[in-house]
């Protein structure tokens, strides 16, 4: 089996030389920081030891307590007598706490924070009074240059680790220190036995067994690698396994798409026939669907004509029907104008007919009155000569006689001194002969009659007749 060194310095390696033989060892760790990174006695943990981490910072004394449970896990501090001090630690740097203040302000010159704490301090006398019944094979000290007084606090005439392994420079430098306290160890039987650049070893002068196996650096033939290494091998392994197994994984996909391609293939063909076979429905309904696009088009195309038609006609017959409603609402407009205008002749003729029917009542009145009267009986014969006169005169004869009769002298001299006479007479002769010769219009002056406006479309002979009435009556009103 490979040892796995986690120290810093391969301090595991020259312990596991010398003390592998042992057999359930026991250790005391003085400074003993995290319970893997740089630990001394993790390896000698995992092949069955057990012993004392002291470590008095908080946090790493918890994982102590979870990772160590055979460990007696102190969160002390180690120094000459029992009581408490004042702990300097780098919170950013592994392992540098320190109860001593120069380091402290090392560090702060160097520009690092310094955390302030108060820890308690017991002796190592003390420690392994209470909790050492049996051998301590070996003693690691690494306390940041208080090394000294972890050795002041030491009784070693009771208490003798086989090998004591103390840091012996000045934290973070090559410069040693051990000067300041190595009388503590070489006159306490212990023989140097190696300095590896950072520790000085001690063995007990009561096993000078040991002595043999330093003087040389841990080298190939301890048969070691370091944590990091086993863990950067162990993450490869794992990788490798990961590898295999997704190579192992990769290859049954690949079985997998290999048969999935096959069924792709089989698949990709009898889609190709089926492709070639929509491909020739396709191309059938698209030559039917241009034809029906085509047919469609003419139809659509009639169809604009049609309504282009519909629409041209339905403007002529809007314009026809529009001219025709304006026509019949003129028509309309001259109906009530005549309505209205007959309404007013209706009415002149409603008037006119009550003016005639009292007219005709008075006409009636006095032709009665004229029919009674003496002029109207000694006038017959006369009134009976006129009428023959009329008569004769239908349609040209009369007027020429007439024309003739009073165009003759000798009837001029007969007539005229008989009708001056009588001027009644006269005058009824004069106005037939008058009637005779002259045109209707002239007559109607010559009678001397006045007609009323209303009685003026009264035929000729009617409104003789009421020129004849009038007449009697002014005889005989000139009578009376």
């Amino acid at each position: 089996m490979t040892f796995v060194s986690y120290s810093q310095n391969a301090e595991d390696v020259l312990l596991w030389r010398a003390l592998g033989h042992v057999a359930d060892g026991f250790y005391i760790d003085v400074g003993a920081s995290d319970p893997v990174e740089h630990s001394v006695t993790k390896a000698f943990y995992e092949r069955g030891w057990r012993g004392i981490s002291i470590e008095p910072l908080p946090a790493f004394h918890a994982q102590f307590e979870e990772q160590r449970p055979r460990d007696i896990n102190l969160a002390i501090a180690a120094g000459a007598d029992n009581g408490e001090l004042t702990l300097y630690d780098v919170p950013e740097v592994r392992g540098w706490a320190s109860p001593d203040q120069a380091v402290a302000e090392m560090h702060r010159a160097e520009g690092h924070t310094v955390a302030e704490l108060k820890v308690p301090v017991r002796t190592l006398a003390s420690v392994c009074e209470e909790h050492v019944r049996g051998e301590v094979h070996f003693l690691k000290i690494d306390v940041e240059g208080f090394e000294g007084d972890v050795l002041r606090g030491m009784d070693f005439k009771r208490w003798r680790p086989w090998v004591l392994v103390i840091e012996a420079t000045l934290p973070n430098s090559r410069e040693t220190n051990h000067a300041s306290w190595e009388h503590l160890v070489d006159t306490q039987g212990y023989r140097f036995a190696w300095f590896d650049g950072l520790n000085r070893w001690y063995v007990a002068e009561e096993h000078p067994e040991l002595m043999q196996h330093f003087g040389i650096q841990p080298n190939v033939f301890d048969a070691f690698i370091s944590y990091h290494l086993d863990r950067a091998w162990a993450n490869v392994e794992a990788q490798e396994e990961s590898l295999q197994a997704q190579a192992g994984a990769l290859r049954t996909q690949a079985e997998a798409l290999q048969a999935s391609e096959e069924r792709l293939r089989a698949l990709a063909a009898k889609a190709e026939q089926q492709a070639v076979a929509q491909n020739m429905a396709l191309q059938a309904s698209e030559s039917r669907l241009q034809a029906l696009a085509a047919h469609a088009e003419a139809e659509a195309k009639d169809a604009e004509e049609r309504r282009v038609r519909l629409e041209i006609a339905l403007r002529t017959e809007q314009d026809t029907l529009a001219r025709e409603i304006r026509r019949a609402e003129e028509e309309k407009q001259r109906a009530d104008e005549q309505i209205t205008l007959l309404q007013e002749q209706l009415a002149h003729v409603h008037e006119s007919a009550r003016q005639l029917s009292d007219w005709a009542r008075g006409v009636d009145e006095r032709l009665k009155a004229t029919l009674a009267s003496t002029s109207w009986k000694v006038t017959r014969p006369l009134r009976a000569a006129g009428s023959l006169a009329i008569a004769l005169r239908r349609p040209n004869l009369a007027r020429r006689i007439v024309n003739r009769l009073t165009a003759n002298e000798r009837v001029r001299r007969l007539v005229i001194p008989v009708l001056r006479s009588h001027p009644a007479i006269n005058e009824r002769v004069s106005a037939s002969i008058a009637s005779i010769k002259l045109d209707p219009p002239q007559q109607q002056a010559s009678f001397g009659v006045e007609v009323p406006e209303e009685l003026k479309g009264l035929p000729q002979s009617a409104r003789t007749v009421l020129a004849d009435l009038q007449r009697a009556r002014g005889n005989q009103q000139s009578d009376s």
